[in-house]
């Protein structure tokens, strides 16, 4: 992505990359990523994962920004966990080109105000495409660290893959 590119990211890709010792993923797809503050709240109100989120934070990779809870936050919020309010909020008030969520609802809000949105998966098939991933044993490694995906989608996941190589 160019230097410019704004990349907005909620708490579930963050940490489920981090779960799966995969932030190098983001480090070569993106220039840099932007969470709100609310999500970093959610990442470290837990204890796994954060070692590697702390350090792509230390080296300015990750970058926590405040997100006021104005009336588009509450909007959307009634209908998402703070966290997701928070990432879509940001995404639209500073023209996020791209938005980093996973929960299906999450997305469905985050299409309807327009904005593009990707999450760990769209992430992993990215480095499948480059070469980086073993995407069998990393999906596999995701619904280890308790990601849940279905069969269907790991099927379709696993056969995307197979196209990526052929």
């Amino acid at each position: 992505m160019p230097d410019d590119e704004l990349v907005v990211a909620d708490t579930s890709p963050l940490l489920n990359l981090a779960l799966i010792g995969r932030v190098d993923l983001l480090e070569s797809q993106f220039q840099s990523i932007v969470c709100p503050e609310q999500v970093w709240a959610e990442l470290v109100a837990g204890e796994n994962g954060l070692d590697e989120l702390r350090s792509i934070r230390k080296k300015g990779f990750l970058s926590v920004k405040p997100v006021a809870e104005n009336d588009l936050f509450v909007e959307i919020g009634h209908e998402l966990d703070r966290g997701e309010a928070a990432t879509i909020s940001y995404s639209i008030e500073h023209g996020a080109d791209l938005t980093l969520l996973d929960e299906r609802e999450g997305r469905r809000v985050a299409r309807r105000h327009g904005l593009m949105v990707t999450g760990v998966i769209g992430i992993l098939l990215r480095g499948a495409r480059e070469e980086m991933v073993d995407l069998k044993s990393e999906i596999d490694a995701l619904r280890g660290a308790g990601f849940w995906i279905s069969d269907d989608l790991y099927a379709d996941v696993l056969e995307a893959g197979e196209e990526l190589s052929n």
